[in-house]
């Protein structure tokens, strides 16, 4: 199904609350019109998408289109949290960016085995953190088909 003309859900896990400001202001200067999300560590993401606790009513927790994930976590690190994702059959159909300060060989080819979809070091400037979730919002919800959340 095609999502072109729908700005849909961005779930952030970011445990950093500058760095959840910081992308939330990155993301309105890039003009996204979505909803974006956040959570604040790895189990709290996956309560997020299997909808369990404070997550339960579906309408508190909307199928993301795309998440964005930092892998060094409290609670549950980015790593495990992929690794349970992608391992979901329903679950593995969301892209997952991996957004992280590491620029790690062994992180990236770990984290694309794992399953990501890409892996982006996170931009020290602001204009370049705009510019790549510019890039972000125009590839995943512009350019890309994606199939329909569940």
């Amino acid at each position: 199904m095609s999502n072109n003309n729908k700005p849909g859900v961005i779930l952030m896990a970011e445990d950093d609350a500058d760095d959840r400001l910081l992308a939330e202001e990155a993301l309105s200067e890039s003009q996204w019109k979505g909803d974006l999300r956040f959570v604040q560590n790895g189990e709290e993401l996956l309560d997020y998408l299997f909808r369990r606790g404070q997550f339960a009513p579906p309408a508190d927790a909307p199928r993301p289109g795309l998440i964005l994930l930092d892998l060094n976590l409290p609670r549950k690190d980015g790593r495990e949290a992929l690794r349970e994702i992608k391992a979901d059959t329903i679950l593995r159909r969301i892209p997952v960016i991996v957004l992280t300060t590491s620029k790690a060989d062994t992180d990236i080819e770990r984290l694309y085995e794992l399953g990501a979809n890409s892996f982006i070091t996170k931009p020290a400037q602001f204009d370049a953190l705009v510019d790549t979730m510019r890039a972000l919002r125009h590839y995943w919800f512009k350019t890309v088909e994606l199939p329909s959340p569940k």
